[in-house]
């Protein structure tokens, strides 16, 4: 049989947790608040492509990202891997992209804002064209004053961006490290990037 001291004792004690209770109801929701508020937001892109179209992409998002202020990695594989070369010779082809607009970077505006159609069978029987489609979207995109891929990459560097390798595709190709910038943080396999992958905010494959 309980005592009058035990009694009480447990009801101090339920009142005690209820209180607790009380408490963490209200406090919980406004510190949660508070850690979300002072997160740090992250995004982890994988860049795949290494055409001149395909290299704009990874480098506007992430150096966009590092300047909002999130963490931003980037996993470079298979072709997107070119990007991280010394020397980035990455170029355009129009073939079986019809999607592409065929614009000219020069002349008077009727003449530049004119959409040439180029059938696949032309594109593909002259000798030279993708370099000519590079040629006049590098002059585009200078008209337009929008940065060249380096100078945008360097703009990530620049802000923090971490380039990450990807090995087994160093590996694949048989490209030799020094070949790649010296600002790539990392060369790792798909089992090292997937767990930053899956704790980003934002998650890109391009």
């Amino acid at each position: 049989m309980s005592t009058t001291a035990e009694k009480v004792s447990q009801l101090d004690t339920k009142q005690l947790e209820k209180f607790i209770d009380l408490r963490l109801d209200e406090m919980l929701p406004k510190k949660l608040a508070d850690i979300e508020a002072n997160k740090t937001p992250s995004m982890a892109l994988i860049a795949t492509k290494g055409t001149l179209d395909w290299a704009y992409p990874p480098f506007i998002l992430a150096s966009t990202g590092a300047a909002l202020g999130w963490d931003v990695k980037v996993f470079f594989t298979f072709y997107g891997l070119l990007l991280l070369k010394k020397e980035i010779g990455a170029e355009v082809s129009p073939l079986g992209n019809p999607a592409m607009p065929m614009k000219m970077p020069f002349g008077p505006k009727w003449f530049q804002s004119f959409v040439w159609p180029m059938p696949n069978l032309i594109m593909a029987g002259i000798p030279g064209f993708e370099k000519v489609a590079t040629s006049l979207m590098k002059k585009t995109f200078k008209n337009k004053g929008v940065a060249s891929v380096k100078e945008l990459r360097d703009l990530c560097i620049e802000a923090g961006v971490e380039m990450i390798a990807c090995q087994m595709t160093v590996d694949v190709f048989g490209f030799n490290k020094d070949e790649f910038i010296p600002e790539v943080k990392d060369y790792v396999g798909a089992a090292s990037f997937l767990p930053i992958a899956s704790k980003a905010d934002v998650t890109l494959f391009i």
